[in-house]
């Protein structure tokens, strides 16, 4: 997959296939319309397009706004978009000038000048272009005038829901792993870097390793303790996280992101680590004592195990 950054340097593409979204998540329904697009490329001997921004346009338009969450940074969509087999992913740089384009001028200035667009898909409902005027019906009008066709994709549907990546990341900040997983079509996660603590969890033999995520707009899983596993220089481990305040121990009250690794013991500080949520398992609670909490892990880790498939019994 080759990417482009420079709204300048475009290159010339043999009959581009082209869809335009954030893709964030790279979830059922984007993986449904990249499969759409290797298929429509290959009838026209074409090469496939996911045109897209960067930085988000709500970073450039609201600066202020603090509020963005994302499923994962654009690093890791790459990723996802190249082993999806996408031919190339477009970076078009947004600005508050970009914004200001209609959206007839941008398909008719980028979308056929730069890019020579033959064939467009889109998602359901999709809109694009200043104050989002421009739909499926302006593409097909502007796809008779300037030669490329236009095939809106449905909505993709697990039973009676429909896949987002708003539904997802709401699935996330509530805790309901399970349907963000079943959505995504992958376990949901994260990368960060492992951070120094306060040593309190080998102190109660539940040793932690603190993670920082990478990516800024990181949205997280609502606090509360969930079965994981955790891909550390390339090997994938069993564990439980907690992400919370630590009612029992904290002093500041911040909020961290903590794993407990079983039968590791390792020192990783400073090392990557990616950790993918397979299920939550409780709400995150205060204790009257240190052993009081040292009981309850000790009942986190047993139903974590018996979640990942370690034990065949959990204490529930």
């Amino acid at each position: 997959m080759r990417v482009h950054t420079e709204a300048s340097e475009l290159p010339e593409i043999k009959n581009p296939v082209l869809t335009i979204g954030t893709f964030d998540g790279v979830h059922l329904g984007h993986q449904k319309i990249l499969t759409l697009l290797k298929e429509s490329a290959k009838e026209i001997e074409g090469e496939t397009v996911l045109f897209t921004f960067h930085p988000h346009p709500r970073m450039v338009l609201n600066p202020e706004d603090h509020n963005l969450e994302l499923i994962q940074p654009i690093e890791d969509r790459i990723k996802l978009l190249e082993e999806y087999g996408l031919d190339h992913l477009i970076l078009y740089p947004f600005t508050k000038e970009f914004s200001r384009l209609t959206a007839t001028d941008f398909i008719r200035n980028v979308m056929v000048n730069q890019i020579g667009v033959k064939m467009m898909t889109i998602g359901y409902n999709h809109h694009f272009g200043r104050n989002r005027e421009g739909n499926i019906d302006l593409l097909k009008e502007l796809g008779n005038v300037y030669g490329f066709a236009v095939e809106e994709q449905p909505a993709f549907r697990i039973g009676e829901d429909s896949v987002s990546s708003t539904k997802i990341r709401r699935a996330v900040s509530e805790g309901n792993i399970r349907l963000a997983n079943i959505f995504l079509g992958r376990n949901f996660g994260f990368r960060g870097s492992v951070v120094s603590g306060d040593q309190l969890g080998s102190k109660i033999g539940f040793p932690t390793a603190n993670i920082k995520a990478i990516g800024e707009f990181q949205v997280l899983p609502k606090v509360g303790v969930y079965a994981v596993r955790a891909k550390i220089n390339g090997t994938i481990y069993d564990g439980m996280c907690n992400i919370g305040h630590r009612p029992t121990v904290s002093i500041d009250g911040e909020q961290r992101v903590e794993i407990h690794v079983f039968d590791f013991d390792k020192r990783i500080y400073g090392e990557e680590i990616e950790l993918l949520f397979v299920e939550h398992i409780r709400d995150e609670k205060g204790f009257e004592s240190i052993d009081a909490l040292k009981e309850q892990l000790k009942k986190d880790e047993e139903q974590s195990r018996h979640i990942l498939g370690l034990n065949d019994t959990a204490i529930l």
